[in-house]
């Protein structure tokens, strides 16, 4: 595993990080004890960063994870949480509920301290809310040792710009995902006021949330159909050449110098080795053309999420 350095904040990071929503049963049932081993699999191939959310199966996903944490040494990893979206979609950010909310998910993670603390998804609220209320709770919480930063999280490029000119020197890290993989290099426009700002970054969902996997996309997933049919292309075209679309993918969005990390989600410990792997090949160029080429009809295409107006 390669290792790469959080330029504002500091922090060696694994160019490959564990993202822990898989093990809230988000995207297919899932064995509490099997997800449990998914971690040690994790840390055993190098991951020393691992990602997870009150939300993700409804606080499952962190009390699983909080059972192997216990069982691993809290120098061995970087960890984050996330607050103000919780079960049945519902949003919360106020400075009484994100307060109450990193003690609960402290208490679940079997921790006395997160690394990074993000707001998740603020797409979905007013926006003022964000600068206004929410991130001078959390700057509460960092002084009291329960974070060590403080970051932002949701799809629409937009809303990091925002939030990071109302609140300059308030945001450490921002969590964006689904912007920077094959299909959607969004992100990369977002760069330079990012670094301007010494704002550090993590991207997640190389796949786009399974749109560029064998399985393709879940029922639920709300890309629009001329996404999804062109991704389906571009996985159909990999599997007529024998290739694993996945395995280009993570390539591709590990392979950039200032994206330091990028998340995936797993629970099963055979297909998290197999991720790690990937990274030990060199790319396929010819194949990632082709990708290109079939994708280019939708090329940064996105949907929308949270309130129109925070919207790209």
């Amino acid at each position: 595993m390669d290792y790469r350095i959080l330029p504002h904040t500091g922090h060696k990071v694994s160019t490959l990080s564990f993202g822990a929503s898989s093990l809230g049963g988000v995207f297919y049932e899932t064995d509490d004890s099997r997800s449990k081993q998914a971690v040690f699999t994790a840390i055993d191939q190098g991951f020393n960063y691992i990602d997870v959310s009150p939300y993700y199966g409804v606080t499952r996903a962190e009390s699983v994870l909080g059972t192997a944490l216990k069982d691993i040494s809290r120098d061995d990893y970087l960890l984050s949480t996330k607050c103000g979206r919780y079960e049945n979609d519902a949003f919360d950010f106020s400075a009484a509920r994100v307060t109450k909310s990193i003690d609960e998910s402290l208490q679940r993670l079997q921790v006395d301290h997160v690394d990074f603390l993000f707001c998740h998804d603020i797409e979905f609220v007013e926006l003022s809310q964000i600068w206004e209320e929410t991130l001078p709770a959390l700057q509460k919480i960092k002084e009291a040792g329960k974070t060590r930063h403080i970051g932002i999280s949701g799809l629409p490029l937009q809303i990091f710009k925002r939030v990071i000119s109302e609140a300059p020197e308030m945001v450490d890290i921002i969590l964006s995902y689904c912007r920077y993989s094959i299909n959607d290099t969004g992100l990369t426009d977002l760069l330079p006021f990012l670094n301007e700002h010494q704002v550090d970054i993590v991207n997640a969902s190389p796949t786009g949330m399974g749109l560029l996997t064998d399985r393709g996309a879940p029922d639920w997933h709300p890309a629009p159909k001329e996404i999804q049919e062109a991704c389906a292309k571009a996985v159909a075209h990999c599997q007529a050449k024998g290739a694993d679309i996945s395995k280009l993918a993570m390539q591709f969005s590990c392979a950039h110098e200032q994206i330091p990390t990028t998340l995936f989600s797993s629970a099963n410990p055979e297909r998290i080795k197999q991720n790690a792997s990937f990274l030990d090949s060199p790319i396929d160029e010819e194949l990632l053309s082709e990708v290109q080429e079939i994708l280019a009809p939708i090329q940064n295409q996105t949907w929308v999420s949270g309130l129109s107006q925070n919207n790209d």
